[in-house]
């Protein structure tokens, strides 16, 4: 297991070029951008690309997910998209926990364009947002939401809508979905890990057992308290992850013959419990790492 851990994450399919120019080309066709991000990974799941593709067209920044973020560290990083001039609501599109707040913030960030459009006679003109983010934040669980009905494609597979849809979603508000966008590469190795860790990469571009022991890594730094709680272990300060993942193993079982852990099915367990939140509410993106 040690030496796999060497592995980089990187994926950038064919289709999310096509996507960044799609993105582009719809620009004109729209009054403002939502930006989904995880509230778990709000600076890593925030494409570097985006803010030169969208340029000055309004946006808000939904960090989703928050239900499973560290509430502390939500307030921080809301404070910080505030200071670089975004409306920022903090909310879980899954169950629709502070959605009802997106549509009057919409409308006081466009406040200007309303005006305009009621002196040009053209008042009630339906605002169109564009929706972006990368796989898996929750873009297509915020439209159905918001619409009231499932219309747009959701799962929890990374790279599930592959074309540009709209959604009328009432109050004179259209939605453009837009096909999750991932950028090139990423030049920080723990970005791409992060991604993985959530599961807006493919599981299958690096191996559960990197992942499980990469995460381990994490929250033996930020989070033991988490790790101690969920999986009744003790005295892990000064091991390895990969011994953090063997000792979880065997207090769940997770043996096979010969007496070996069963690497595949702990670490699949783990990044499973992690994602669904059962390991408590955790941010793995630091504050200093936005400077």
């Amino acid at each position: 297991m040690a030496d796999s851990i060497k592995q980089n994450v990187q994926w950038f399919p064919g289709h999310m070029a096509k996507t960044r120019r799609l993105i582009k080309e719809c620009l004109r066709q729209v009054d403002a951008v939502t930006e989904v991000l995880d509230a778990r990974v709000p600076l890593s799941s925030r494409n570097p690309e985006l803010s030169s593709l969208i340029g000055d067209k309004p946006r808000i920044v939904l960090l989703n997910k928050c239900d499973v973020a560290d509430e502390n560290a939500t307030k921080r990083w809301i404070s910080y998209y505030q200071k670089q001039s975004a409306a920022v609501l903090p909310v879980d599109c899954r169950s629709g926990k502070g959605l009802n707040r997106f549509v009057p913030l919409l409308r006081e960030v466009l406040r200007d364009k309303i005006q305009k459009n009621e002196e040009r006679g053209m008042a009630g003109k339906p605002l169109r947002i564009m929706v972006v983010g990368i796989p898996n934040t929750g873009k297509s669980s915020f439209i159905n939401r918001m619409a009231g009905r499932n219309r747009a494609q959701v799962a929890d597979i990374a790279g599930v809508t592959r074309q540009n849809r709209w959604f009328v979603i009432g109050n004179g508000i259209e939605l453009l979905d837009t096909p999750g966008v991932l950028w090139p590469k990423f030049d920080d190795p723990k970005v791409g890990d992060k991604l993985a860790f959530i599961g807006s990469v493919k599981d299958t571009v690096v191996d559960f057992e990197t992942l499980a022991v990469r995460l381990l890594e994490v929250l033996q730094a930020e989070y033991p308290e988490r790790l101690e709680e969920r999986y009744k272990i003790t005295g892990f300060e000064d091991m390895q992850p990969w011994e953090v993942l063997e000792l979880i193993a065997r207090k769940r079982g997770m043996i096979i013959r010969g007496g070996e852990i069963d690497e595949t099915r702990v670490s699949v367990m783990l990044l499973d419990e992690y994602r669904a939140g059962k390991l408590g509410k955790i941010t793995l993106d630091r504050l200093e790492e936005a400077w």
